[in-house]
């Protein structure tokens, strides 16, 4: 049944790509690009119409093949974890009605299918390339294919103000599609978003369910599976990399918990130069989070501009601390408290600093952030506490007690007017763990090279090369006399994106 079902998802999917592609538009201006952070931004959107039937009639299809592949290659011949690999091949037809009154839905089937894939029982070690696919699918059912309504909502929308309902993409500070792979992250629930007062835009959102990238069907916002009649529940809740894995579906059953997350952001720009960002995410029971950020632009007549930034959040614990620890591995024992001062309470925090240095087709970016030594920070919705600031690819640095200094170069060839529609990223960053803590991983030093290319030739075709070198001790003891495990590998990924 459930293989007859992706069948059946795949055929429609096949189906609205190829009327997609024959009612492309043919003109230079195109329905949409990919920022540099994968997310799609729309340029031609459906219009207002005046009558129901117009409203099907004269909406617009989005459509989007991508083909991505992941190598992972740990330096340590020893390591208890295995070289690994994925591919995913897809994509995404995108339907937007017109605006009757106001009123308009969207709807977004995503396939990614892995025609060459590892060993069924290797799954569980493979890293960056693991939302490709379900894990849970294929430990279940031996099925390596992901076919999924990855959107669909109906939005009402007036003047500068609207309100969407239904499976959707919420952009915020610590919820984000992180579109890197083949499907987006999504939520199920009802958000609202204006910009009716001056100089400021403010949204917020209630979600009931979430769909991280490697699921085929929506699931906790903050439980970790192990409430369910297989082997492998853990992969049916929120399995995100930095999930907590002490708050289960079972605790929260037990404590009669309903796992709700409430966001709300506002940002200002009334002050010339200067945006101010306020943000709340919470799901309300268990863990709130309150996050304050400055930016101010300091421009010279040479074009030069210099932004500083800085970004305070504050973690308050509610109930989570006491469910599952204040470690996100959630191996806390009466008798170990794994070297956090306060075992059983999520209290945390985070600052983080950076200067942005802009001119022309180039920029610089530096960054430090310090995690508080007390809780990890609980942010398992695709949306980084460091992000933009000392966050680099696949990297996980706001356990407690963590600092980390990054520096990164970004340079526009096209813009430049150098090499058309070619960009790069340098990166590195300096990551100071917690040794004591026998959950944290030892110190690493990371470099990344991201090269992009859109070619002119064929609008709407982006290729993207992402590179990383991780090195980090080998030698590190933790609070048990433990070595802890050299962290150092190679990852490689290759990307090719066509929007039509």
């Amino acid at each position: 049944m459930q293989k007859n079902r992706q069948f059946l998802l795949l055929t429609i999917f096949l189906l609205l790509m190829f009327v997609t592609v024959i009612s492309a538009d043919a003109g230079d201006t195109p329905k949409r690009t990919i920022k540099g952070n994968m997310t799609e931004a729309y340029k031609i959107l459906p219009e207002n119409v005046t009558s129901i039937s117009d409203m099907f009639l004269q909406g617009v299809f989005y459509g989007r093949l991508r083909v991505n592949t992941f190598r992972w290659a740990w330096v340590d011949p020893n390591s208890k974890s295995k070289d690994n690999w994925a591919v995913g091949i897809g994509g995404s037809a995108i339907y937007k009605t017109a605006y009757f009154h106001g009123l308009g839905m969207t709807a977004g089937l995503y396939t990614s299918q892995n025609p060459w894939h590892m060993k069924d029982e290797d799954i569980g070690y493979v890293k960056a390339g693991k939302d490709t696919f379900s894990r849970h699918k294929v430990a279940t059912n031996n099925d390596f294919g992901m076919t999924v309504l990855g959107q669909s909502y109906i939005e009402y929308k007036q003047n500068k103000s609207g309100i969407r309902a239904g499976r959707q993409i919420f952009e915020s500070l610590l919820t984000k599609s992180n579109d890197t792979k083949m499907i987006p992250n999504t939520f199920d629930g009802v958000s609202v978003y204006t910009k009716l007062i001056p100089d400021t835009s403010f949204k917020a959102a209630y979600f009931t369910r979430q769909k991280l990238r490697d699921h085929t069907s929506s699931h906790h916002v903050l439980a970790y599976g192990d409430y369910n009649d297989d082997d492998f529940a853990k992969w049916s809740g929120n399995d995100d990399s930095a999930m907590h894995k002490g708050i289960t579906t079972s605790r929260l059953t037990e404590e009669d918990i309903d796992d709700r997350l409430i966001i709300a952001e506002a940002t200002n720009t009334s002050i010339p130069n200067l945006s101010v960002m306020a943000n709340y995410t919470a799901v309300p029971e268990l863990i709130w989070t309150t996050t304050g950020e400055i930016n101010y632009a300091i421009k010279f007549d040479n074009g030069l501009k210099v932004v500083p930034g800085f970004r305070y959040l504050q973690q308050f614990d509610r109930k989570a601390g006491a469910i599952g620890g204040a470690s996100l591995k959630a191996k806390i024992t009466a008798d170990d408290s794994r070297g956090y001062s306060d075992p059983d309470s999520m209290d945390g925090k985070l600052y983080a600093a950076r200067i942005n240095i802009k001119k022309g087709a180039g920029s610089l970016l530096f960054g430090y952030s310090k995690v508080g030594n007390e809780a990890d920070l609980l942010a398992p919705w695709r949306g980084f506490p460091t992000g933009g600031y000392t966050r680099a690819m696949a990297q996980y640095n706001w356990y407690a007690d963590t600092e980390t200094l990054m520096a990164q170069a970004k340079y526009d060839f096209g813009k430049a007017g150098i090499v058309p529609g070619f960009s790069t990223m340098i990166r590195y960053a300096n990551q100071n763990f917690d040794d004591k803590k026998p959950d944290v991983q030892a110190d690493t030093n990371v470099y990344t090279l991201d090269l992009i290319q859109n070619v002119s030739a064929i609008p709407g075709l982006m290729l993207k090369g992402r590179f990383a070198i991780v090195r980090g001790d080998d030698d590190t003891v933790d609070m048990n006399g433990n070595v802890k495990s050299d962290p150092s590998y190679n990852e490689y990924r290759i990307e090719t994106n066509y929007l039509f």
